[in-house]
């Protein structure tokens, strides 16, 4: 790894720890230059801004991980295929990412409209197309009527909450890493039946 690669990955790892602490304003340029060890003429070299900085670590954390999400709510897949194709996507996600969830519950509680008013994080929630393929399926006779809005947030709410109290799921079962991840990956089959079930006319 470069020198410069190494002193950015600081950087970058140093911002997200202290954004997760403090919320983005209360954090300071200086606090992330002291964390990563570095002087502020320098981080500043590498990120122009503190919002700079943000937006690299969102992009990092949502931006190319989660487009697949937003493609597959505006699939023309079936209704059932989609639901199973995002909740599995979205798990991968989250594994792979293990601070997704905690950085992003830790902006909206501290800092809400640095992320809020970011399009990146548009791919982590509903799209109208989807929820107008709800709307339609209801429609048919072939789920029962159902308000999109109040099923995203059950799909959201079931994916993303084990992961937001993953450290109190380990302690309680004695989980290493290897364990919550095959523990979460049981989860893909159990939130897919629970939301269909949940659609039955």
């Amino acid at each position: 790894m470069s020198e410069k690669a190494s002193t950015q990955e600081k950087i970058i790892e140093s911002a997200t720890e202290l954004f997760l602490e403090k919320g983005f304003h209360r954090t300071s340029v200086r606090e992330i230059a002291s964390r990563a060890k570095i002087n502020i003429s320098l981080m500043n070299y590498y990120f122009r801004s503190k919002e700079m900085l943000f937006e690299t670590i969102i992009n990092l954390l949502i931006g190319d991980p989660s487009s697949s999400l937003k493609t597959i709510l505006d699939s023309d897949l079936e209704l059932n295929e989609k639901i199973k194709q995002y909740i599995c996507r979205y798990i991968d996600m989250l594994i792979s990412n293990p601070l997704l969830v905690s950085f992003v519950l830790a902006v909206l509680n501290h800092s809400p409209d640095k992320i809020t008013k970011l399009k990146v994080t548009d791919s982590l929630y509903t799209t109208e197309k989807f929820a107008n393929q709800l709307n339609a399926e209801s429609s048919k006779g072939n789920i029962r009527k159902t308000d999109p809005e109040q099923f995203y947030l059950n799909m959201l709410s079931l994916i993303a909450f084990p992961f937001a109290i993953k450290s109190l799921i380990n302690e309680k079962n004695a989980y290493n890493g290897i364990e919550f991840s095959k523990f979460i990956e049981l989860r893909k089959e159990i939130i897919y039946n629970t939301l269909i079930s949940s659609l039955k006319p």
